[in-house]
Order: structure tokens, then C-alpha cells, then sequence
């Protein structure tokens, strides 16, 4: 098991790879049609997509969790 310290990158690996996972077959087939041959089409795309993914989702984290306490309210 990983510690529990590095839960936020453990998060950010499964976000980034979830998400570049879906968009990338989602924009692959909208953009090329269920072809011969997507798959190794959508793999590339996933490879660059999640490439950029992972480190921008760990970058931006802090700043969308201070977003967030910006704009929802304490329970009243």
C-alpha cells in the first residue's frame, strides 16, 4: 500500500488517467469515426493526453481547492 501522504498524487495519477482515458477515446472517435485501427489512434492520444493530464491536475489541485472555498458556502 502507498502512504498516506501521498494521497494527492495517488489522486492525481487516478484523475488523470481516468479522465485522459475517456476524453481521448471520446475526441478520438469524434474526430476519426469507429475506423480500422482507432484503438492504436485513441492509445496514442491517450499516452500524450495523460502525459499532459498528470502534471497539470497536480499542479492545479491547491488552486482549484481554494476556488472551491471561495464559492461554496459554510453550512448556514
Amino acid at each position: 500500500m502507498i502512504s498516506q501522504k501521498h494521497s494527492p498524487y495517488v489522486f492525481s495519477f487516478f484523475m488523470a488517467l481516468l479522465m485522459s482515458s475517456i476524453m481521448s477515446s471520446i475526441i478520438s472517435i469524434f474526430n476519426m469515426g469507429l475506423i480500422s485501427g482507432i484503438v492504436g489512434i485513441w492509445l496514442k492520444a491517450w499516452a500524450l493526453a495523460f502525459a499532459i493530464a498528470f502534471p497539470t491536475i497536480t499542479v492545479i489541485t491547491p488552486l482549484v481547492r481554494k476556488l472551491v472555498l471561495l464559492v461554496v458556502q459554510e453550512k448556514a
